[in-house]
């Protein structure tokens, strides 16, 4: 399968952030809300420089962040925030593995991407990405390479989320 959408490298002094941990992505202070379309304008609430997200994101965007991308607590709605802005994907050099593996669960795409610093997108730039294969394509050409979904986590995501592939087994 694969998806479009527009970039948005999260970037500081020109370089992707590493250690974007689930507190800068969901603050514990909206912890309280349990609608997960509510959770949405929460996205980045805590990332100095990007609590405007909510309201520049579209659904079909997607995020390309630096190494160890939601590292931190096991907190759902730091997943759960950009499945309800209607994020298509995040793309990163790795992810806290607490993380990867809700956002696998819940039916996020997740792809680890270890180009040295993915200057080959930039904010804005429309891409295509191919979960089976790991091509990023820009333009029609393949840009980047990342690690491709492997088949539990493709089915998973195709399914929805972990509870519906079960119901299919």
């Amino acid at each position: 399968m694969k998806v479009k959408g527009r970039v948005w490298k999260i970037e500081k002094d020109g370089k992707l952030m590493d250690d974007i941990d689930t507190d800068m992505i969901y603050h514990n202070k909206y912890l309280h809300i349990t609608e997960q379309e509510e959770m949405a304008k929460y996205a980045f609430s805590n990332l100095e420089g990007w609590q405007d997200f909510p309201e520049k994101a579209r659904k079909g965007d997607i995020i390309f962040a630096g190494e160890n991308f939601g590292c931190g607590s096991s907190r759902q709605h730091a997943v759960d925030c950009f499945i309800a802005l209607g994020i298509n994907a995040i793309v990163a050099k790795s992810f806290g593995a607490i993380y990867k593996r809700n956002a696998i669960n819940s039916g996020l795409a997740v792809l680890e991407c270890n180009a040295l610093d993915m200057a080959e997108v930039e904010t804005g730039d429309e891409i295509e990405i191919d979960f089976e294969t790991g091509e990023i394509k820009k333009n029609g050409i393949c840009i980047l390479k990342a690690k491709p979904m492997n088949k539990i986590q493709y089915a998973i995501y195709l399914a929805g989320n972990l509870f519906r592939y079960a119901e299919g087994i």
